[in-house]
């Protein structure tokens, strides 16, 4: 391949010593920046994104999306090494970032490298590193969006053993709210709120909906925090509690929430009806492709920008979604490399005459 695995791997060791939380991505997307122009790529920077087209683009032509992100959540307690200190212990790459998504990023750069000066390509393909993934931030993909040129459809980077997924299940957060009256708890005094809220909490436990996605199964309710009370002798006046819905491509964000306000009696504020799911159609040439390679297909249930854009998709990868955010977080150097000759493969498949 060209030494792209080794380029791949070591852009990858710079980007893990460079600290990238999200809103925070400043650094690494200048290393992104500077490894591409030494490819000589003519590269376009919005915010801490980065993007760019391959050298022979063609307005006329149908336009695939290379996609993942740089930003990374925060190193949780648990580590017991430096997680900005990419070290490779027994064939695996440690550091913060590594699996998720150091490693699809670096796989797809790869990938974009190799088609970057084709002249024999049926799509035009665009490569965007973006910010802001792991906190669902307005500052990510959304804002370059109608700067990548009309994109017909997209391959999102996600450590998901090569796997593909494609079908995404849309994530809408739920406020709630129920309402008592305070009183003395040792007298009958009052209305509890927790009591109150006891019967809509039972129903997000419980309640099916009764459509269910062929490719995404049963839309999930779950309670996930729940706050009320000030003191041991007040009865509470409210309780809050938090709900994380994930939606699949049977219902509508809006539909879905209107369905929940019909059931139950307490107040219910979405956070966003932006993280909506998303897919690629079973006979698109890119599930095709996959298809041909043998490539294990799947529907999804966790988020990430795939739910953002706009276009058909599907989230792929190098590494394993089981240790996104875990402490001494690693990706296996061969998993880089098999992430790097699976993109090829599946665009190759699509993309050349």
């Amino acid at each position: 391949m060209n030494g792209l695995y080794e380029k791949a791997t070591d852009l990858l060791s710079r980007l893990i010593a460079k600290p990238s939380f999200s809103k925070e991505e400043d650094g690494t997307a200048s290393i992104i920046r500077e490894f591409l122009e030494k490819e000589g790529v003519t590269v376009h920077r919005t915010g801490n994104n980065i993007w760019a087209k391959n050298k022979l683009f063609t307005p006329n032509k149908p336009t695939v999306l290379l996609n993942s992100h740089h930003d990374t959540v925060k190193p949780n307690s648990g580590y017991t090494r430096d997680p900005f200190k990419p070290e490779i212990i027994d064939g695996k790459l440690f550091g913060l970032g590594s699996n998720d998504a150091g490693g699809p990023l670096v796989a797809l750069i790869a990938t974009f490298l190799h088609f970057y000066n084709r002249s024999d390509l049926k799509y035009n393909v665009v490569l965007a590193a973006t910010a802001e993934e792991e906190i669902s931030g307005t500052g990510g993909i959304e804002s370059i969006w109608n700067a990548l040129s009309p994109i017909d459809f997209a391959i999102v980077g996600e450590p998901t053993l090569c796997d593909m997924a494609t079908a995404e299940k849309g994530l809408m957060v739920l406020d709630c709210t129920s309402k008592g009256k305070p009183g003395h708890a040792a007298r009958e005094e009052g209305i509890n709120a927790i009591y109150e809220a006891l019967p809509d909490i039972d129903w997000f436990r419980h309640f099916k909906f009764p459509k269910r996605s062929a490719a995404l199964g049963e839309m999930k309710m779950t309670v996930t925090i729940i706050n009320a009370g000030s003191q041991h002798n007040v009865v509470p006046a409210e309780c809050k509690f938090t709900v994380d819905v994930r939606v699949t491509d049977s219902y509508s964000l809006e539909d879905a929430l209107e369905i929940i306000r019909q059931h139950v009696k307490c107040d219910v504020r979405p956070r966003s009806l932006r993280i909506r799911s998303s897919g690629i159609a079973m006979d698109h040439p890119l599930v095709l492709s996959a298809k041909k390679m043998g490539l294990k297909l799947y529907g999804s249930p966790t988020t990430s920008d795939q739910a953002l854009i706009p276009a058909p998709s599907v989230k792929i990868g190098p590494g394993d979604s089981a240790r996104s955010h875990s402490a001494d977080e690693f990706i296996y150097l061969h998993e880089i490399e098999k992430g790097i000759e699976t993109y090829i493969a599946l665009l190759n498949n699509v993309i050349s005459v």
